[in-house]
């Protein structure tokens, strides 16, 4: 299974300008990369978001950077708003990214968790299903061949036309990002895609139904059922033991939660909610490296998932803290839950 990081790069308030506060965390996030890749993490993916609370609008860009700083570590996005985005220009972008990196570049599409980019791109929320259908089947189209003609609804058709450049790779590795509604999963196996899913709240064991008819459909679809790849992304901070974790991550976990959640309607997250969500079958994975282990493993056991991407630097979490905490997910964490599968 492969193990990696996720982000979504957030601001802090409380380091001046919006400005200064991007390019602190710029700055910081490509030493998160940095370290991920030399500590033997195989992915490192970065979201996409158009608010002023977080700093990255364009992932290929900094992927990019990235690809130019490490060595080993697969790049990717997480995910790319592809129904607000052009599938061309996207194509374009990851293929250059694939090309600095020598062939770790990966896509890994959806629809996004926040809607700003459609009124920024002039995209009505009415077409939100048919947009993201349409872009996704260009994009799938262009990573199969050189010269591509299409017709479509939403971007202009165009005729017998090369998409350069291309990829370092024969094909573009594309993920679909799912919010895990029935229809993805069956979208994603009828595609032959692999299918990543975040699992942020609740009881994991809700979602092997989820998986479940994501293999049921591969297999009606005739595909190769070995070959089938599954992501699992989650909430994670490792300290050496489980109290420090939960105190150093409680403050500002909290803040960003209930941030979104005034925005969604949710109810404000209490710190009772919190612990119970660290309990062994919740779906926080916030401890010791010893719970964090046997929370991957858990998980693994419920889906046979192929990868797990863990999001670290949440809200206003200090920077020499999560560099701690992607130390101790490298080298401990990690060599651990390799062993334990591979036996």
């Amino acid at each position: 299974m492969e193990l990696g990081l996720y982000t979504f790069a957030d601001i802090s308030s409380n380091k001046g300008s919006i400005a200064k506060s991007t390019n602190q965390r710029i700055t910081d996030l490509l030493e998160e990369i940095e370290l991920a890749d030399q500590i033997g993490l195989d992915v490192f993916g970065i979201g996409e978001h158009h608010r002023p609370d977080y700093a990255v609008s364009a992932p290929a860009i900094i992927l990019a950077a990235a690809a130019v700083r490490t060595k080993k570590i697969k790049l990717c996005s997480a995910v790319t708003v592809l129904s607000s985005d052009d599938p061309v220009r996207v194509f374009q972008d990851f293929a250059t990214v694939d090309q600095l990196s020598g062939g770790r570049a990966e896509i890994m599409a959806g629809r996004g968790s926040f809607i700003e980019s459609f009124p920024l791109f002039g995209h009505a929320l009415s077409d939100y299903d048919d947009l993201f259908t349409e872009k996704l089947e260009l994009l799938l189209k262009l990573n199969e061949s050189e010269v591509v003609s299409w017709r479509g609804k939403h971007r202009p058709s165009f005729d017998k036309l090369g998409i350069y450049p291309r990829p370092f790779q024969d094909k573009l590795p594309i993920w679909l990002a799912a919010g895990g509604t029935p229809a993805s999963a069956v979208r994603a196996a009828n595609l032959g895609l692999p299918l990543a899913l975040a699992i942020i709240g609740g009881m994991p064991e809700q979602f092997v139904p989820f998986f479940n008819l994501y293999r049921e459909s591969a297999q009606k679809a005739g595909l190769d059922m070995s070959s089938l790849q599954i992501g699992i992304n989650s909430h994670v901070y490792i300290a050496h033991d489980s109290d420090k974790a939960g105190d150093e991550l409680y403050p500002s976990y909290a803040k960003m939660m209930n941030r979104i959640g005034q925005e969604r309607g949710w109810s404000p997250l209490s710190r009772q909610q919190f612990e119970y969500s660290r309990t062994p079958k919740g779906a926080l994975m916030v401890g010791s490296p010893q719970e964090v282990i046997d929370k991957i493993l858990y998980e693994h056991e419920l889906f046979g998932n192929t990868r797990f991407l863990a999001q670290m630097s949440m809200g206003e979490m200090p920077h020499q803290k999560i560099m701690k905490s992607i130390e101790l997910y490298g080298d401990i964490v990690a060599p651990a839950v390799r062993k334990a599968i591979t036996k």
